[in-house]
């Protein structure tokens, strides 16, 4: 093996605070969640540099052991990961290891976990619109005997609602890993924790339009509260399908 191979994260953690042109350390993943780390947890580092800086730790770049995994990059670039992008929820409960700016690598974090009012209320109306969609698909379905379609567009349209639902609180959908953690712990507004997750458990598993009815009422209530009527009047008399009976 390699001395790169053979290097942990405790060794890299001071060699990089002792590095001038290292003005960041930012922690995400699994050991940025608290009780989520398992034995085969590595630490994902993200190693923010000042702009311009060099430094003999870019031969590190795309360093990826077992143990440790490093995104070396300017604090530009740092701004700009995951706005848009997969990573936002990442960065959004990650942990600072080290911010030799004074509380500039916090804030650029608290602006990942936050998204801009208009652009969460335009990013609801095109999830509001996916999830009507999937639900109204699988309604149609089970009624007509399709039940694999059924049961997949089912499953489709609970992501569409996740998406839906953190949008209108304005955050990054945690990815399925995290979404139980994250609402232990950030619950949504208006919403019983225990009965959203019971009902999208049951919904992907089995396609259940009775439950997928019920919980669309409840969607349509907050939907339509935060100012969503126009996608959902849209739909017209196709509401009804998706409607409690």
């Amino acid at each position: 093996m390699t001395a790169q191979e053979h290097l942990t994260y405790d060794a890299f953690v001071e060699l990089a605070a002792a590095d001038p042109a290292v003005v960041g350390l930012v922690l995400k993943g699994s050991r940025a969640h608290e009780g989520m780390t398992t034995e085969h947890s590595d630490h994902d580092l993200y190693v923010i540099l000042a702009d311009g800086a060099t430094t003999e730790l870019s031969r590190l770049t795309g360093h990826r052991t077992p143990e440790l995994d490093l995104v070396i990059l300017s604090l530009d670039e740092f701004r700009a990961v995951g706005m848009p992008g997969f990573e936002r929820y990442a960065l959004a409960r990650a942990r600072i290891v080290l911010d030799r700016l004074g509380g500039v690598i916090a804030q650029i974090l608290a602006n990942k976990a936050r998204l801009a009012t208009d652009a969460a209320f335009h990013a609801a109306d095109a999830w509001l619109d996916a999830y009507a969609n999937s639900l109204y698909r699988s309604v149609k379905n089970d009624r007509d005997g399709h039940a694999l379609a059924a049961r997949l567009d089912a499953a489709d349209s609970i992501g569409f609602l996740l998406e839906l639902l953190f949008a209108m609180d304005r955050r990054p959908r945690p990815y399925n890993k995290y979404l139980e953690w994250e609402l232990a712990r950030f619950p949504l507004p208006g919403w019983d924790t225990e009965l959203l997750l019971d009902a999208a458990n049951h919904i992907s598993a089995k396609g259940d339009v009775s439950t997928q009815r019920r919980l669309f009422a409840q969607v349509e209530t907050a939907a339509r509260r935060a100012g969503h009527d126009t996608v959902l009047d849209a739909w017209g008399e196709d509401l009804r399908l998706m409607r409690p009976q």
